[in-house]
């Protein structure tokens, strides 16, 4: 069963990017969105997803308002931090209302997609590293190429 996510900015082309990138993915569905921070907690609370991306600027109530809340009324949910704003900056504001990550839109959606695996998949077994490589002196007694 696909890992439910629910999308919190309020600006409608993010939403619209975030959605496709994790739709694209089978192990993923996006629950709902919401475009501002009153919303974000009544439609969270109803749609009770297994993980929330949440902007920090928006209208009525932030992001670290909505976060502080849901921390408390769903303390099981991971909620990601997705802002414009300075990671160092955003990282103390998680921290103290209790996100698991907080990922700056500057280092675009692959480092988002990662930061939500790992936090929706943390029994994945990392991926076997590919078999080391030939020793040197194994390599050195290949003839060299001529150019001639």
């Amino acid at each position: 069963m696909p890992k439910r996510i629910m999308i919190v900015d309020d600006g409608p082309e993010v939403r619209q990017v975030i959605r496709a990138v994790f739709e694209a993915r089978t192990d993923y569905e996006i629950c709902g969105e919401a475009s501002n921070g009153a919303e974000a907690i009544e439609k969270a609370l109803a749609l009770k997803p297994d993980l929330l991306l949440l902007d920090v600027a928006m209208p009525m109530l932030n992001g670290v308002e909505v976060a502080s809340v849901l921390t408390g009324s769903m303390p099981q949910m991971p909620i990601v931090i997705y802002t414009m704003y300075n990671e160092l900056l955003g990282l103390s504001l998680a921290t103290a209302v209790g996100a698991k990550a907080v990922i700056s839109k500057a280092d675009g959606i692959s480092k988002l997609i990662e930061c939500v695996h790992d936090l929706l998949e943390p029994k994945a077994q990392p991926v076997p590293e590919a078999p080391a490589p030939a020793p040197p002196d194994a390599a050195s007694t290949k003839p060299p190429i001529s150019h001639e």
